[in-house]
């Protein structure tokens, strides 16, 4: 979620960061399934204490960049990416809760450049090619073959991670706006300092639609908001997977210090294989054959974006 802009280039070691953390955003997503679909802890009691454990650890980076850096004309705007960041995560964490497996999570999650092409259309004026209306069109394809949808083995759940993928989205779109004004710095700090409060204002929002509309939310989130910490195993999962987010944290800041994100997004796209084959591994579970080819149009679709994308920079910076 944070990006440092590239003070130099050192393509090797941005490599092996964006890797280091594709392997601990992996962890999670191990972590996440197990602690709330295995263990029967709501998510969005599991998400808000992993993001006050990964606050602490990362108080280093925080105190790194320094509290100058929240200097801002924009507060309302930070505030507003870091709720919809952190409602993704929730959303996203929603959906190992009800049971979208690994695979499928993973996958879905990865059309978010694809909403990024829409908002930054309608918002940011950007224009619209045949190309990267194309992209968006076979990404979104492989996303249907990936959820399943007209088969007998989809379910509403497998929508979580596209909505989740929207939200991000949205946020990144947001990013690029006030990247604008903004230094790389404080859109890291703002997002560090702001996303566990504002799991905290979900979680409050949660609990006051269970009180207004008894039964109206699904699952877990029947149950509203737990603000107690779990106990037994459940307790030092949670205080592990908010070690690993941290750690994903910083290995994300280190690769984009150190190498420009065009470069680094083919490494973070081995993210779908890693996942897929940790899922199998780890959690016995198997795509189903719609996946692979699914898999294939949404991320051929997401490196004919980045492509596009690193062709256009140079002519934008020319003019």
């Amino acid at each position: 979620m944070s990006q440092l802009s590239s003070q130099t280039n050192q393509p090797v070691q941005g490599a092996v960061y964006m890797l280091g953390a594709g392997l601990t955003f992996a962890i999670t997503n191990l972590l996440t399934p197990h602690i709330t679909y295995t263990l029967g802890v709501p998510s969005t009691a599991v998400v808000f204490w992993q993001y006050v454990i990964a606050t602490i650890f990362a108080l280093p980076l925080i105190f790194r960049i320094g509290f100058g850096a929240l200097r801002t004309k924009h507060p309302f705007a930070h505030e507003m990416r870091a709720f919809l960041s952190a409602l993704g995560v929730q959303v996203f964490a929603f959906g190992f809760a009800s049971g979208v497996p690994l695979w499928q999570m993973v996958a879905l999650s990865m059309t978010g450049p694809f909403f990024i092409i829409g908002g930054a259309t309608l918002f940011l004026g950007e224009k619209v090619t045949i190309q990267r209306l194309g992209a968006a069109l076979v990404g979104f394809l492989g996303a249907i073959l990936v959820s399943g949808i007209g088969t007998e083995s989809f379910t509403w759940a497998a929508l979580l991670p596209v909505i989740a993928a929207a939200l991000w989205g949205t946020v990144s779109v947001m990013t690029k706006y006030l990247a604008k004004e903004e230094a790389p710095e404080s859109l890291t700090l703002y997002m560090l300092v702001l996303i566990t409060p504002n799991h905290l204002l979900i979680g409050l929002i949660l609990g006051a639609l269970v009180t207004l509309f008894p039964g109206s939310l699904p699952g877990s989130l029947a149950n509203g908001f737990d603000f107690v910490p779990p106990g037994g195993d459940a307790l030092w999962l949670i205080v592990l997977l908010g070690l690993v987010t941290a750690g994903a944290q910083y290995f994300l800041s280190l690769a984009y210090k150190v190498a420009d994100a065009t470069y680094l997004q083919p490494f973070d796209d081995l993210k779908l294989p890693l996942n897929t084959l940790l899922g199998w591994i780890v959690l016995s579970q198997v795509p189903s054959p719609l996946f692979w080819p699914g898999a294939l149009l949404i991320l051929g679709a997401s490196l004919f974006i980045l492509r596009q994308e690193s062709a256009r920079q140079p002519r934008l910076q020319a003019a």
